[in-house]
């Protein structure tokens, strides 16, 4: 079988783009006309395998998020899913997202569900989008579904640019501060280096200073390379044992902290979209914990659920997790005795986002003059050393 991309005018006239797979173009034409739909162009195109692999490296969480609340306007509209998948494949005319719509398009206009077409793309929709738009086809309410999937969808990308924002200027200052100590050491001393050729017994800054410049100078480039190798190791280890990556990461110092508040965010926001859903408690867990990074918080949170399942009580089991401290297992107490859990975990879902935002902005304003001081401070440091030792060759000299 060949899947071909077409370009076609349906039964109202509107012009329509997708795939279809074929034996040869002949039999493509005969199954699109089959289908009430006249098609102007049929041309090879690449396998679905392909797509899949494509879809993986290139479609982001903002596309995602795009589609998602794009076809719950237009469900609301009243336009078909069909039509309205169609639709969004016309507008995208390229990239990766194009070719995913245009072979959703075609595999709805074969009957297939959208939750089934879902799952055949792990990497982009995950078991917590298949199953929420499964609820919504079982139950008729898929505009509703969409609808708190964007919103959902749309928190996530919000979290996502917050931690970038908060890592993005204090990276910038220090990549700055490595910048400006590597232009001392390798350019501005080695030039004044020249004053104290041919001295002895000097003073013992100076030749501290010197030694450190030539150590810059000689070994830069295996620094370099180590530290490559080290992000390189950590890469192919987050690849092989995701498990014993997370293990290694989270003993960074702060980094532990971050994680545990980011997952929270994301456990919670989970939990309170499915229960408004309708889907049941140990079931919105099992879901809810598929969306957690870290691999131990993730393990910690599936057993919270078996054991909900086995009939343990609800606080007991997630009280067990790292995510829930003192505060947010009360509020969970209170939730489970009123019977009302789905604004408990959106009230624990967005104070955490609040703590997290304010950790952000004390995290980047505490790090801002930190690492301006440790710049200053050693391009001062060499400024006053060379002086010294400038004033020192003029009293040895005399």
């Amino acid at each position: 079988m060949v899947t071909y991309k077409y370009v076609a005018y349906d039964s109202h006239g509107a012009k329509i783009q997708g795939t279809i797979e074929s034996e040869d173009i002949e039999h493509a034409k005969k199954a699109l006309i089959s289908q009430r739909i006249k098609p102007t162009s049929i041309v090879a195109f690449k396998p679905s395998a392909n797509l899949s692999d494509l879809s993986k490296r290139s479609i982001s969480l903002e596309d995602i998020e795009f589609v998602t609340s794009e076809l719950a306007l237009l469900l609301k509209s009243g336009v078909r899913i069909d039509r309205a998948v169609g639709i969004l494949a016309k507008n995208k005319s390229r990239g990766a997202l194009s070719q995913l719509l245009m072979q959703i398009h075609t595999d709805v206009k074969r009957g297939e569900t959208f939750a089934s077409i879902c799952s055949k793309h792990p990497k982009v929709f995950d078991n917590l989008y298949v199953s929420m738009v499964k609820l919504g086809e079982a139950s008729g309410t898929l505009d509703k579904v969409f609808t708190k999937l964007s919103q959902d969808l749309r928190f996530r990308r919000d979290l996502k640019r917050s931690l970038i924002q908060a890592l993005t200027y204090p990276t910038v200052i220090f990549f700055v501060c490595v910048t400006c100590i590597l232009f001392v050491f390798n350019y501005i001393v080695p030039q004044m280096s020249g004053l104290f050729d041919g001295m002895k017994d000097l003073p013992f800054y100076t030749q501290l200073l010197l030694d450190i410049s030539k150590w810059v100078q000689d070994y830069q480039l295996y620094v370099a390379v180590a530290l490559i190798a080290c992000v390189m190791g950590l890469y192919y280890q987050r690849e092989s044992d995701k498990s014993k990556f997370d293990q290694i990461i989270t003993k960074a110092p702060i980094v532990h902290r971050v994680i545990v508040m980011i997952e929270r965010i994301r456990f919670n926001a989970a939990m309170s979209m499915m229960l408004n859903a309708g889907i049941s408690v140990d079931k919105a867990i099992e879901l809810a914990a598929e969306s957690v990074g870290h691999s131990d918080i993730r393990t910690g949170l599936q057993s919270a659920g078996s054991a909900i399942k086995k009939g343990s009580g609800l606080t007991e089991s997630l009280s067990k997790s790292v995510i829930y401290p003192d505060f947010f297992v009360s509020l969970l107490e209170v939730g489970e005795e009123s019977g009302q859990l789905a604004p408990v975990f959106d009230e624990i879902a967005e104070r955490s986002r609040d703590d997290f935002q304010s950790w952000a902005t004390k995290f980047t304003s505490l790090l801002e003059p930190i690492l301006i001081l440790v710049m200053g401070g050693i391009v001062g440091g060499v400024v006053v050393v060379m002086l010294l030792s400038i004033v020192s060759v003029n009293d040895i000299s005399f």
